[in-house]
């Protein structure tokens, strides 16, 4: 009886560490927060930690009190002004297609600041991206509209 104890105990610890280690390089699965709303200081900031330039993000605000929802992201970042609206719309992307209910989103990389607009996004994308179900097919919508320079910079004029 203490043998098959054991075993159970050691079976049980090995499926424990097993499951623990079947994350993507210990990060959660960002679809986990799909669903989410302006309000949700947790699930913004987990969101916001697994994104691009996450290294560099310094906090944010959220902008509930009245319409349209709006979210603040604060970087402390010095990169080129390419790379920086190449974040945003990365970042603004994963942003709307997880939380519901916001309307815009404000980047302040330090010296220069953007705001994307849910409507201009998806105007600019040409095609709905809400339903993507998973970070991998968001992450492939996103870079075929990143690579043509002169279509980035069109979301900005």
């Amino acid at each position: 009886m203490k043998q098959i104890l054991k075993l159970s105990s050691f079976l049980l610890l090995a499926i424990l560490i097993v499951s623990g280690c079947n994350t993507k390089n210990g990060e959660e699965d960002i679809f986990k927060f799909k669903d989410s709303y302006v309000g949700d200081n947790s699930a913004i900031g987990n969101i916001v930690n697994q994104l691009q330039g996450a290294e560099h993000f310094k906090g944010f605000e959220l902008k509930t009190n009245e319409k349209p929802y709006g979210i603040i992201l604060n970087y402390d970042w010095s990169e080129s002004e390419q790379n920086y609206k190449k974040t945003a719309i990365y970042n603004a992307t994963f942003l709307f297609a997880l939380v519901q209910n916001v309307d815009w989103i404000t980047f302040n990389f330090g010296n220069q600041e953007y705001k994307i607009t849910k409507e201009n996004l998806q105007n600019w994308y040409g095609e709905d991206f809400s339903g993507l179900q998973s970070e991998d097919e968001l992450k492939t919508f996103i870079q075929k509209h990143l690579d043509d320079e002169d279509k980035v910079n069109q979301l900005f004029r």
